[in-house]
């Protein structure tokens, strides 16, 4: 019942919580050992954590300054997607009155001459007048809502527009806010509605231009046929049986059999370099490459020419950002290592300045990934790629150095091997076959695989940007297995949609350092639960001693007495 009673002293005089706390403090040192191993441990995840998430910006980051949107599963570009890029070429429109232009990569430099003989049209329909103004007939009472012609309140509404029924029922009665919003909601029939309640008129539109835009009103009910004769619509463009009718008034739509007119918006027709009577739905045209977005009727000429300096320009952009990644691990490999500077315990951080212990950290965290196999073996395969040789390409490059590229040598430095832009030979590139310039920069990287028999087909080595991405998504890869994607899965995703695949399927989603810091864990649980043990047993000692002691001073004081009363 006693046995953990602890008496402190009260016999020997002795502060046995002091004695303990210091026999403890010796003991503790092995196990802030272990926790200092393993922070360190949860530190160089927090590394490899930075430098991964800086290898995804910079893929992510990069592609969109490209304005490359959509990549593989794997990560790679899509066949001949560079030639959809719209900063290769330069389009100017001699009347942009008439159009206005862009290109993209694939688009061949030269003039155009463009004729621009009618621009594409919807449908459209108006109420010549404010709605329900007949003697007889549907009216819109003060309230907002609709009663026929008996000044009943219109509960049940039907029409038809472009075959689709628009069925509309409420018990409180219609409004033409109820109509318009029906018509909405139907994002089937290619018709949108709208009512300004201000002056009474009702609007009709379709959602598209050119022939295949089309209004075409019908009634199945004598209510739906007063409603739509009451709505007073009018036809501001349409063509009607293969000929254009448009008028200052346009026609009034009128109904037959409850069946009205299907009318039509019309195509753009121009003339492009010499073909004739080319027609579009939309006035936003695009024909090898070059858009035109038109506006009026009439001749003008486009001229393409490759953008020299703003190919240029990007190519920079993408290196220097490279650079920046290459600086940034080649000081995570040559940072120093301070390995007297330990994690701090919660005792030391006791005792500590907040700033103190900010400067103590900034030292223990330095160098902890330094010399790092992962990092040094992806920045090197990377450099290594960039000066492999490939016949792949249709054009005339086959070595990074044809276009004025190189990668600068270790004597300067660049453990990770930078890249280094002769200007004027890459422009003299860019200008001489600005499509073979971007296919060695951009072409899709083909990985190896095996036919049904198992037999090795080899890949294809892509274009520099692509070597470089699939370089860094295998280090990301590596880094993850290492030590787990962190908090941005997501991110990694964005860049290759399977990234996580070996991770989850081969290692169950728990990284090696994962694994490393659990067994840490456990020692740390076992080492705290010998230390409990160990203090109950100090605890212990020093108790019986106390009795002893204790019951040495009852003996005495007996023996006292006794000598006192003879």
């Amino acid at each position: 019942m006693y046995s953990h009673l602890r008496l402190s002293g009260l016999a020997s005089g002795i502060d046995t919580d002091e004695m303990v706390r210091s026999l403890m403090q010796a003991e503790r040192i092995k196990v802030d050992k272990v926790e200092q191993e393993r922070q360190i441990l949860l530190w160089r995840q927090e590394a490899y954590n930075s430098i991964n998430k800086d290898f995804v910006n910079f893929i992510l980051n990069t592609r969109k300054n490209f304005g490359i949107t959509s990549v593989t599963s794997r990560g790679t570009f899509r066949p001949n997607s560079y030639r959809n890029l719209s900063w290769v070429k330069k389009a100017t429109s001699s009347d942009e009155n008439i159009a206005l232009v862009s290109t993209t990569a694939q688009a061949m430099d030269s003039n155009y001459k463009v004729n621009v003989k009618r621009l594409a049209d919807g449908v459209s329909m108006a109420s010549g007048g404010k709605v329900f103004q007949g003697e007889d007939g549907i009216s819109l009472g003060d309230d907002g809502i609709l009663r026929d012609g008996e000044d009943q309140t219109i509960k049940i509404l039907e029409f038809t527009i472009n075959g689709k029924l628009i069925e509309i029922s409420k018990d409180s009665g219609i409004t033409m806010g109820d109509v318009v919003n029906k018509i909405n909601s139907m994002d089937d029939i290619g018709v949108r509605a709208s009512y300004d309640s201000g002056i009474g008129r009702f609007f009709l539109q379709t959602t598209t231009t050119g022939e295949e835009a089309k209004i075409n009103i019908g009634v199945t009910t004598d209510i739906g046929r007063e409603f739509i004769e009451g709505l007073d619509l009018y036809v501001n463009h349409y063509e009607y049986e293969g000929e254009e009718v448009v008028g200052k008034t346009g026609d009034k739509l009128t109904l037959e059999d409850g069946e009205g007119k299907t009318y039509r918006g019309s195509d753009a027709l121009i003339d492009f370099s010499g073909a004739k009577d080319i027609s579009f739905g939309s006035n936003r045209i695009t024909i090898n490459g070059i858009t035109m977005d038109l506006i009026g009727t009439g001749e003008f000429t486009i001229t393409v020419a490759t953008d020299v300096d703003g190919v240029y320009d990007k190519i920079k952009e993408f290196i220097d950002e490279y650079n920046e990644l290459v600086d940034k691990t080649n000081k995570l490999l040559k940072e120093n290592r301070y390995r007297d500077y330990r994690p701090l315990t919660q005792e030391q951080k006791k005792a500590m300045e907040k700033e103190e212990i900010e400067l103590w950290e900034e030292k223990a965290k330095s160098g902890l990934l330094r010399n790092d196999d992962i990092i040094q073996r992806t920045m090197l395969n990377i450099r290594q790629s960039l000066y492999e040789k490939s016949d792949e390409f249709s054009g005339p490059f086959s070595l990074l150095t044809e276009i004025g590229i190189s990668t600068e040598s270790y004597t300067q430095g660049s453990a990770g091997g930078k890249l280094v832009i002769d200007e004027k030979k890459l422009k003299e590139a860019i200008a001489q076959d600005p499509e073979g310039v971007m296919e060695f920069l951009f072409k899709e990287s083909v990985p190896e695989s095996k036919d049904k028999d198992g037999n090795v087909i080899p890949g294809e080595l892509g274009g520099l940007v692509s070597r470089i991405y699939d370089g860094l998504m295998a280090g990301m890869e590596d880094i993850i297995k290492k030590s787990g994607p962190g908090e941005d899965a997501d991110l990694f995703r964005d860049v290759k949609f399977n990234i996580l695949l070996d991770f989850v399927t081969e290692q169950g989603s728990i990284s090696m350092l994962d694994r490393d810091v659990i067994q840490y864990d456990r020692r740390i649980y076992d080492l705290n639960a010998m230390l409990i043990r160990k203090e109950n047993s100090y605890y212990a000692r020093f108790t019986a001693m106390e009795r002893a002691i204790s019951r040495m001073n009852q003996q005495s004081m007996w023996l006292m007495q006794q000598f006192m009363g003879q």
